[in-house]
């Protein structure tokens, strides 16, 4: 393995063990110590990727953000009935925040306002959502009465309270509980004519999100020239023998 590829390895290993301590601990109680043991990095080579936590912190949103945006742009570029996009992709991201602890802990990092950091992660979710509502009314899709700015929220608020209460129970994520949503929703959103036609489970099957639950790709996210070449000595300790340089763009 190439430095590079060294390299690449650790800094996913670590933005991946500080969501995960982020989620369980909140941003204040977690400490840089326990996220360079749980990448299997030695403290050195943490900081040679980031200079404190407010930085890491940083990065798992980045990595959050990256993975929300690429499951947004989904039910944005599709074709076909624009409500039926927008329920599979509510069913896409509910699969992305169970399966990936880098989404979830970077929507909690934003919620906490770390470092006063102004990033909304959600920004993109609420433009999708706004975005589909609009071509469904073109479309005709939508019930009277019911325009893209009141049916967004409307649905905005729905789906943003599942993943508020999926932090303390991660069933509320279940296909069955985003089904009952859409159930209750769509009568009110859809146009009468449409009542047969839309699927409140969704159209695509559980394990069509092939890449959820992947490490976070930050390969847009940092240039990496090398790093410290991290190993374990004779007494089983980590060494770094040398160290590179990082340059971020």
């Amino acid at each position: 393995m190439t430095k590079q590829d060294r390299a690449v390895r650790t800094r996913l290993a670590l933005i991946r063990s500080a969501a995960e301590q982020f989620q369980a601990r909140g941003y204040i109680r977690a400490s840089l110590s326990e996220i360079s043991a749980g990448a299997g990095v030695s403290s050195g080579a943490l900081h040679f990727h980031f200079a404190n936590k407010a930085a890491v912190a940083e990065a798992v949103e980045h990595a959050a953000a990256r993975a929300l945006r690429q499951v947004a742009g989904r039910g944005r570029g599709g074709d076909g009935c624009a409500l039926q996009r927008l329920v599979d992709v509510t069913h896409h991201v509910a699969r992305l925040l169970c399966a990936d602890v880098v989404v979830r802990a970077g929507l909690r990092l934003n919620a906490e306002a770390v470092a006063g950091r102004v990033r909304d992660l959600r920004r993109e979710w609420r433009e999708c959502v706004h975005e589909l509502l609009v071509q469904a009314e073109r479309k005709g899709e939508l019930a009277a009465g019911m325009p893209p700015h009141r049916s967004s929220a409307v649905v905005l608020a729905a789906t943003t309270g599942i993943e508020v209460l999926a932090r303390e129970d991660p069933g509320w994520l279940a296909r069955p509980s985003l089904t009952d949503l859409w159930r209750l929703l769509l009568p009110c959103v859809a146009a009468p004519h449409l009542a047969g036609a839309l699927d409140p489970a969704g159209t695509e099957p559980d394990h069509a999100e092939a890449d959820v639950g992947r490490a976070p790709d930050v390969s847009g996210e940092a240039e990496i020239s090398g790093e410290p070449d991290v190993s374990r000595g004779t007494d089983g300790a980590l060494e770094e023998p040398g160290r590179a340089g990082l340059a971020l763009r």
